[in-house]
């Protein structure tokens, strides 16, 4: 995966980001810049970021949710034009801890970018946020 190239696998096990720092730049000072607007610009942005960062497989998809902090992600259903994946874990659990009204356009996004990529048709993602279970459903359809 691209993101873990640019540094050994060493170099990459050292380094941490706290999570309150991502936290401030991704749900608050996002938020703020970006207004009312935030989470449909967040959307395109996770599509862009797919195209940068374009997983092969989906093991690989697995691990950039991981490596990014955006939860565990699990495929749950999928069918001839559609596939639901579960986002879960501690970074989802903290974020329903910690916000009134999460949002997941950025996670939504990109998946949707990378099935897209996958299939060879466009396709987009529709969250469903499950706040009692602690868990994101996003299910991404195409034609």
């Amino acid at each position: 995966m691209k993101l873990t190239k640019q540094l050994d696998q060493q170099e990459i096990q050292g380094l941490s980001v706290p999570i309150f720092g991502y936290e401030l730049i991704r749900d608050s000072l996002l938020t703020d810049v970006l207004g009312k607007e935030a989470e449909s610009i967040l959307y395109w942005a996770g599509k862009s970021l797919a195209r940068k960062f374009p997983c092969q497989s989906f093991e690989e998809l697995v691990s950039f949710f991981e490596e990014a902090g955006w939860g565990t992600l699990t495929l749950s259903k999928e069918a001839k034009r559609e596939k639901t994946f579960e986002i879960s874990g501690p970074f989802i659990e903290r974020r329903f801890s910690v916000q009134s009204e999460p949002f997941f356009s950025l996670e939504s996004g990109f998946l949707a970018e990378q099935i897209s990529s996958h299939e060879q048709t466009e396709a987009e993602s529709i969250v469903d946020i499950q706040k009692r279970a602690k868990k994101v459903m996003l299910t991404v359809k195409w034609e």
